[in-house]
């Protein structure tokens, strides 16, 4: 493909996304075909011979298009948004263009200035403790990992960096609604998934910070060694809130490292009004949300603080004499912030869409996902058909439909299964569930980019159908 043919087909790419964009809410949101229905499509091996670009794109549209889920439909109410807006593809389109290492500094000195620029835009926007460090990672499952191998090098005095483990005996903790990434990151980490220990939750979800502080007390009274809390703001079953000061507290008093998970919910701090899911955070070791979740960033983009980064670069950094600079005292070489060594250009389309949409723009947005959400529940509230299921703190509601004169448990969850599979089945929307204390539960998320109170009433609507 030559430069003239280059500029002919972007246009037309940019011409399919712009049409994507505007007829997105005639497609079905949730992907309509069968296991292996694209696979069967595609040949066997790869071609001999280069093919033209306009068969490429006609497969594309005929074959990928058809078994993709959408999204960025307005209507996709599913586990948490991943949001695009317009200005974070662009710049996805520039990264891609220009192909840059980040490395280290000197690979590309504008990937690693406006990085730190735009952690420090993020922390100043969301009310983050001043003094903390910020750098992008690709998900918050790989930020999580950073935190407890960096919590089980400060313990060790960084031994185990280079001796490897040596009859070490540590417990981590987390409530029992705490994503499955905690338990993958201790198994990543060699501490063994039986040595995370899950404290039961409340009426509300949050962990309860007594049943921490006992468990602690017997671990230590048992000759283990209390390494790592992980704290939600906002699990992902139903966003529930941790008592982060009283976690801290606790953390604070028995010398273990406290990392904050906020992957979807910590979009909401931007609100001054929802400031308060932070109050304790100061006392936390490290802290993390996703931007490619609920601020309108392209995926993946994942923002990770840390209050010491000193600790953070002891435990990742190795450095190679092909690597060396002379300003490596000087600057910021994220590869030594977390597993990767090769690091894409993120920060660009951050940067991009925090400046086309404003401070205000992107709090707009948010209230109004809120908004949506208040209105979803008043309808539920409203209606003896329903019940919902969790406080809803944010933009997610958990419910459960109630068939008349039916009071068996199995039965009522049987009813919400098959509630959920008609709703997806008409194309219109897409939802999915979770089990709240063995109940099975609806959740209807109000976040993605362009949704409105006109996909509200489109919800309410099937619901009045099939209940």
């Amino acid at each position: 493909m030559n430069q003239n043919e280059f500029r002919k087909n972007a246009h037309q790419i940019v011409d399919w996304i712009a049409d994507y964009w505007e007829n997105i809410e005639s497609l079905p949101v949730k992907a309509q075909v069968e296991p292996f229905e694209i696979y069967k499509q595609l040949p066997a091996t790869a071609p001999d011979s280069g093919e033209s670009f306009e068969a490429i794109m006609t497969d594309f549209q005929q074959i990928i298009v058809k078994g993709m889920t959408h999204w960025q439909h307005p209507a996709f109410m599913a586990y948490f948004p991943a949001n695009s807006s317009a200005p974070s593809v662009l710049a996805e389109m520039l990264t891609a263009a220009m192909g840059a290492q980040g490395m280290i500094w000197q690979t590309s000195p504008a990937v690693a200035e406006l990085e730190q620029r735009m952690m420090e835009w993020l922390a100043d926007l969301c009310g983050l403790p001043k003094d903390w460090h910020g750098v992008i990672q690709d998900t918050a499952s790989t930020a999580t990992l950073c935190a407890i191998l960096t919590a089980r090098e400060r313990k060790t005095n960084f031994k185990i960096n280079t001796q490897g483990f040596e009859n070490q005996s540590f417990t981590l903790y987390c409530s029992t609604e705490t994503h499955s990434s905690i338990d993958k990151a201790v198994r990543i980490a060699g501490l063994g998934s039986d040595n995370l220990q899950k404290i039961a939750v409340d009426d509300r979800f949050a962990m309860i910070a007594e049943n921490l502080e006992k468990r602690i007390i017997e671990d230590l009274q048992n000759d283990k060694t209390p390494l790592c809390v992980i704290a939600s703001i906002g699990t992902t079953s139903s966003t529930a809130v941790d008592p982060l000061r009283e976690i801290a507290e606790i953390c604070t008093k028995y010398g273990i490292w406290l990392h904050v998970d906020a992957a979807f919910a910590g979009s909401a701090a931007i609100l001054p009004e929802k400031r308060w899911i932070l109050e304790g955070l100061e006392h936390a070791d490290s802290y993390v949300f996703n931007p490619h979740k609920w601020l309108f960033t392209n995926f993946d983009c994942t923002a990770y603080y840390v209050k010491d980064k000193g600790i953070l670069l002891k435990t990742f950094e190795i450095l190679p004499e092909y690597l060396k600079t002379p300003l490596d005292k000087v600057v910021n070489n994220y590869r030594d912030w977390g597993v990767q060594l090769g690091r894409r250009f993120r920060s660009l389309k951050l940067w991009f869409v925090m400046r086309s949409f404003g401070a205000e723009g992107l709090r707009s947005k948010i209230r109004e996902h809120l908004r949506l959400a208040d209105i979803f529940k008043a309808k539920l509230a409203a209606d003896k058909r329903f019940e919902i299921l969790a406080p809803v703190e944010f933009n997610l509601v958990c419910f459960r439909y109630l068939p008349e004169n039916e009071d068996n448990t199995e039965k009522i969850n049987l009813a919400n299964e098959q509630l959920l599979a008609k709703l997806n089945a008409t194309g219109k929307v897409y939802l999915t569930h979770t089990k709240l204390k063995g109940i099975y539960t609806i959740r209807a998320v109000f976040g993605q980019t362009n949704v409105s109170e006109k996909q509200v009433e489109l919800l309410w609507n099937l619901l009045q159908e099939f209940c």
